[in-house]
């Protein structure tokens, strides 16, 4: 896999069944990084490298909502989105979700999306030098203005405030932690956390 200079992407240590080096079982790739680090490059790489969808809810906000937030739609988007993954995992494909997911919580709940289908997850964090990451950030901007949206320094900084890393555990996928109070697992979390994506613990589809 190529990369641009100062991207460093970390990939978790993957345990797989595998015959000749192909995957016997769907995975759910999930991107995860601050916007301009290459997340959505590097997804698009995936996609075509094993030809699997890829779903990047950038490239649908600002075409139907013409925000990358926009009153909270994205929180709707995005909840539809892990439904859609989670289906295509039920008929035995692949998928990409290119979502940022800058909370531990959020990376729990897509990796038990997956567990719970039996797929395996494969976690891709990427992260570059801060300048140039606001760089690419400020030129995506001004080149694709469709696919993103206008941010400030003080944005930026929001931004490195609120992301939490993955931890060396969860790049090796150690085991998931119990899910917070009042939540019977990370499927009962992830439907609270995206209203738009059903209990599927319960067996909704």
């Amino acid at each position: 896999m190529g990369l641009h200079p100062g991207e460093v992407v970390c990939v978790g240590i993957v345990a797989a069944v595998r015959v000749r080096g192909v995957d016997t079982v769907p995975v759910l790739y999930l991107t995860v990084g601050l916007p301009g680090a290459g997340k959505t490059t590097l997804a698009r790489r995936i996609a075509d490298e094993h030809g699997v969808l890829r779903l990047t809810p950038d490239e649908w906000m600002a075409p139907l909502f013409g925000h990358s937030d926009a009153d909270g739609r994205r929180d709707i988007l995005e909840g539809r989105m892990i439904w859609v993954a989670h289906q295509v995992l039920v008929s035995g494909s692949s998928v990409i979700l290119d979502f940022g997911c800058w909370s531990p919580e959020e990376r729990f709940a897509i990796r038990s999306v997956a567990e719970s289908v039996g797929a395996r997850f494969d976690l891709r964090y990427v992260k570059i030098d801060e300048p140039e990451r606001r760089a690419r950030a400020a030129r995506r901007w001004q080149e694709a203005p469709e696919s993103t949206f206008a941010m400030s320094d003080a944005d930026h900084d929001r931004f490195l405030a609120l992301c939490q890393p993955p931890s060396s555990a969860e790049l090796t996928y150690a085991d998931i932690p119990e899910p917070p109070s009042g939540f019977e697992n990370w499927l009962h979390w992830a439907s609270s956390r995206w209203p738009t994506l059903p209990r599927l613990d319960l067996g909704a589809q």
